[in-house]
Order: structure tokens, then C-alpha cells, then sequence
């Protein structure tokens, strides 16, 4: 099966500060993978250039089959690679119904009221809130609308940066069940976290970012079994 995303020798940064050095990475249909690592390892520049918001340096980025490389992020959400951003960025003015509305606006938009029913389902929370305003509502509650925004759109592939920041360890939780009702459903997703340990509860596969190169990758397995890994990042 041919990948559904491939990243490869990415380079990319901010004036003349090189954060991206040469990474590659790649998602199968269907895939939950894990981009893991500590803060400033340069997970969000990775999502930001594979969306089309900061320009690529150096390297490809292939999606489903398109060169999106240097693309322009419309054209990367058209193609269907949708991001939910750190730190939700709902719309706090608008109620729950609007921002979920405009997760359609410029992919799926016939669709959306059969996408609407879907995330409704998804997220019963959402259906008995959709005319309360999103910036009166908890973190938990404004994620899981970020989430279903996304969903809107009809994704190929999801991207979630940081969903579980700043979030009770019980919405924690909530949470990375959720993400893996998601895939169960046969969405692809890739997963940027710093938690680390229950990321690789839920990925099929994961990679560890550490200064702008991947440092390690493999199976969820293969990670956990790696001493360095776990000292390093789950400190056991």
C-alpha cells in the first residue's frame, strides 16, 4: 500500500535559523502516528510547513499522491490534510454551530450538514451546546469543537498538535480515547504530543523529534522496549 503522506530530507525554519534538518516521515492510510518529543524540538514548524503556513527549504512533501511541497495551505486543505492547531483556536465569539460550520468552508461545504450529524455523534456534548458561545466553554469542551471543526472538512489526514495541553489528567484521558475511536474509524491521523507515554498507548507507529532531526522511530513496541527512549522521555 502506497503511503498516504511522505516526508522527505525536510528542511525549513525562520529567517536564517534552520529548526527543521532534514527529516523524513511517512503515514500509511489509516495510520495513527505519533510525532513525539519535548518542547522546541521543532513538532508545530514540522506541521506548519507540511500545511503550508512556513515555507519549505529543502526536501518533498507528498500527499495522496499530490507534490504539495511550497503549497499554498488552501490548496493543502482541499487536497484534505486538515490541522487542528495548539491551543484550539476556536472562535470564542462565535457559538458552538458557527465554528463547526466553518470547518467546512472551504472543503466538504454540500456535505455539511451530513458531517454535522456525524461530529454530533461523535461529540454529544457539542449537540447539546451548538448555540452556547465557544469562549464559554471549558478546554476540554473547546478541544473536542477544534476536533470536530477538523472533522468538518472531510479529512484524508488529521493532524492534532498538542491535543492534550492543558487538559485534567481526566480529560487527558477522555481524550486519547477519543483519538482512538477516530481511528478506529479508518481516519489517518498524526498525532503531536509531548506525552509521550500515552501516545505510544494508542500509535501504530511513532517518531522522536529532537532538534529539528527524528532521534528515533519505529512501533509503538519497538519504542517502549528501547531503554534510551524510555530514560529519556518516560524517565523508568
Amino acid at each position: 500500500m502506497s503511503d498516504l503522506l511522505t516526508i522527505e530530507g525536510l528542511r525549513a525554519g525562520y529567517g536564517a535559523v534552520e529548526v527543521l534538518r532534514g527529516v523524513d516521515l511517512r503515514i500509511a492510510p489509516g495510520e495513527l502516528v505519533a510525532l513525539l518529543g519535548s518542547n522546541g524540538a521543532g513538532k508545530t514548524t514540522l506541521n506548519s510547513v507540511v500545511s503550508g503556513l512556513v515555507p519549505t527549504w529543502a526536501g518533498r512533501v507528498v500527499f495522496d499522491g499530490q507534490d504539495l511541497t511550497g503549497a499554498h495551505y488552501r490548496q493543502v486543505v482541499q487536497a484534505g490534510l486538515i490541522q487542528v492547531p495548539e491551543g484550539r483556536k476556536v472562535f470564542p465569539n462565535l457559538s458552538v454551530l458557527e465554528n463547526l460550520e466553518l470547518g467546512a468552508f472551504t472543503r466538504a461545504r454540500e456535505r455539511r450538514a451530513d458531517n454535522l450529524t456525524r461530529v454530533f455523534d461523535t461529540f454529544p456534548r457539542l449537540r447539546e451546546r451548538q448555540a452556547q458561545l465557544a469562549g464559554t466553554m471549558s478546554g476540554g469542551e473547546q478541544q473536542m469543537l477544534a476536533i470536530g471543526r477538523g472533522l468538518m472538512a472531510e479529512p484524508k489526514l488529521l493532524i492534532l498538535d498538542e491535543p492534550s495541553l492543558g487538559l485534567s489528567p481526566l480529560l487527558v484521558e477522555e481524550m486519547f480515547a477519543l483519538i482512538a475511536q477516530l481511528r478506529a474509524g479508518g481516519l489517518a491521523i498524526l498525532l503531536v504530543e509531548q506525552n509521550v507515554g500515552q501516545s505510544l498507548e494508542i500509535a501504530d507507529r511513532a517518531y522522536v523529534m529532537e532538534n529539528g532531526s527524528i532521534r528515533f522511530s519505529g512501533t509503538s513496541a519497538e519504542l517502549l522496549a528501547s531503554d534510551t527512549l524510555r530514560q529519556a522521555y518516560l524517565g523508568v
